[in-house]
């Protein structure tokens, strides 16, 4: 990220995540909790250390807030925001409504996008943590030994020791590369550097049809740039239900978004008046489209270099901070949560790894990372949200799965808000009915899930849903009909007969 220093918000934004005129605490002894990484884990845990009693220390090279607040999360829900105001704005004839629809100020979109950035900073910032009683240490930390953290200040002062007792490493991810000729030479950009465009692109490539990938390609699209998706996958969001992922890409489709799917990036070639050529392959055939710029999005690698992980003895596999269920590295000393330890990487993953690491490290350790129930939501409109497991995984899970399925154009609230256009899905078991995983597609499909998440981490029967009284209209209510739908299901013939031989006799 590169903040604009003239620009106002940025200026706050800074003055809240790294102060200039910040000066390091001198270090207080032996810390109960070292945090290496100031993002989403690394408040969190801090954040819960000190108000448990603990003395607590925490290290950041860049900017507190991590990817989340500065070039996750935050800019990009504020940049779909104002693209899903546009879309309902270009649908008022469909409500009655008349008048010209609005145009993208794309500068103004940006400008909002870094005051709302702003406003949230503070939560995260620097004064915060300290008045939460963490000693806040702004520069490169690495490990000098097993039990010591070597801190060197980013204004080029002497480094200092920090021992502890226990430590967490908390640094994260950045986006991933490609060995692609020409792609590093000619310029792309990532999430780190994407929202700080002071000009919409004429014409955007994005390579990776994944969860970034696709939330910006309908984006940009909907600013007013012509968006083109080149991806190695044969179809976008490759890891979701493929009806979830089919409805996505028309979506998209419609939004303008061309896709090239299944084709893998060849080169990128520098054009004479300063565009880039981006060329892939696909079954032995070559294709090619022009774009002023490039977004890379085809993953994430965790942040491990320079920490001294060896002078520690802490294992690394696949490039990610290896870690057993209690978040443990083999330096019974240290934990690992969040991006770098490689599970999942989601924002309120890392809070709840960050969250059994203060169970873990300071008191006993109970807290299980396989007994939590980690959901997810792309952002795209309309929204896919998931829980748990997928009727695929029936054979890796032992267990028989069957699905149920309702469309939203079943749902009157969801006709009534022009919204018919999706569906959620329940996984059970067919023995049980416990509820196993559940998919929702919708415009707001992740405020959707939550009925499901609860039921799939207490491992409810969906059919106990049907009993779950929701005010009408709502879209909401479709977890009762799903539960209705289950409930049905398991009145068997036998079940039936009795019933209506029951109900004979008290006519």
């Amino acid at each position: 990220m590169s903040p604009h220093p003239e620009d106002p918000h940025d200026s706050r934004l800074l003055q809240a995540v790294a102060p200039a005129d910040w000066r390091n605490p001198r270090p207080a002894g032996r810390y109960n909790l070292v945090v290496l990484g100031g993002g989403t884990a690394g408040l969190v845990a801090a954040a819960g250390a000190a108000g448990l009693g603990a003395r607590v220390a925490l290290i950041e090279s860049a900017l507190l807030g991590g990817d989340c607040l500065n070039h996750g999360c935050v800019p990009s829900k504020a940049l779909l925001r104002a693209a899903r105001a546009l879309r309902q704005a270009e649908r008022g004839a469909e409500f009655g409504l008349r008048g010209a629809a609005p145009t993208a100020d794309f500068q103004a979109v940006m400008a909002r996008m870094r005051e709302l950035r702003a406003v949230i900073a503070p939560h995260d910032g620097a004064v915060r943590m300290r008045e939460l009683g963490v000693d806040v240490f702004f520069g490169h930390g690495r490990f000098v030994a097993p039990d010591r953290v070597q801190v060197a200040p980013r204004n080029g002062s002497d480094a200092v020791e920090l021992r502890f007792a226990r430590a967490l490493i908390a640094t994260g991810a950045t986006a991933a590369s490609l060995p692609v000729p020409g792609l590093a030479e000619h310029g792309c950009l990532t999430n780190e550097t994407l929202f700080d465009l002071q000009a919409l692109p004429e014409r955007l490539v994005v390579v990776g049809a994944g969860p970034i990938g696709c939330e910006m390609a309908q984006a940009f699209a909907a600013f007013g740039s012509t968006v083109t998706v080149v991806a190695f996958d044969p179809r976008p969001l490759p890891r979701e239900d493929a009806d979830a992922a089919g409805l996505v890409q028309a979506a998209l489709e419609r939004d303008g978004v061309r896709f090239e799917l299944g084709a893998g990036l060849a080169r990128v070639e520098a054009l004479p008046d300063g565009a880039r050529r981006v060329v892939w392959t696909r079954e032995g055939a070559e294709g090619a489209v022009d774009a002023d710029a490039i977004l890379l999005a085809v993953g994430r690698r965790p942040r491990t270099e320079g920490l001294g992980l060896e002078a520690a003895g802490v294992q690394v596999e696949r490039g990610f901070v290896s870690a057993d269920t209690y978040l443990r590295t083999n330096n019974r000393r240290i934990y690992a949560a969040g991006d770098v330890a490689g599970r999942w990487q989601f924002t309120h993953a890392a809070d709840a790894m960050s969250r059994l690491v203060l169970r873990n490290a300071l008191f006993l350790p109970t807290g299980r990372v396989d007994r939590l129930t980690i959901p997810w939501c792309t952002f795209t409109d309309p929204e896919v949200a998931h829980v748990g497991a997928y009727l695929h995984q029936a054979r890796e899970l032992g267990v028989e799965l069957a699905e149920h399925r309702i469309d939203l154009a079943e749902i009157d609230r969801a006709l009534l808000d022009g919204e018919g256009a999706g569906f959620a899905k329940a996984i059970v078991e067919r023995r049980s009915g416990k509820l196993r995983g559940a998919t929702v597609v919708a415009t707001h499909a992740g405020e959707l899930l939550g009925e499901a998440c609860l039921a799939v981490s207490r491992r409810m029967r969906l059919s106990d849903l049907s009993s779950v009284v929701h005010p009408y209209p709502t879209q909401a209510s479709l977890w009762g009909r799903l539960g209705d739908a289950a409930a049905r299901e398991r009145l068997t013939p036998r079940t039936a007969a009795l019933l209506r031989r029951f109900l004979s006799w008290r006519r």
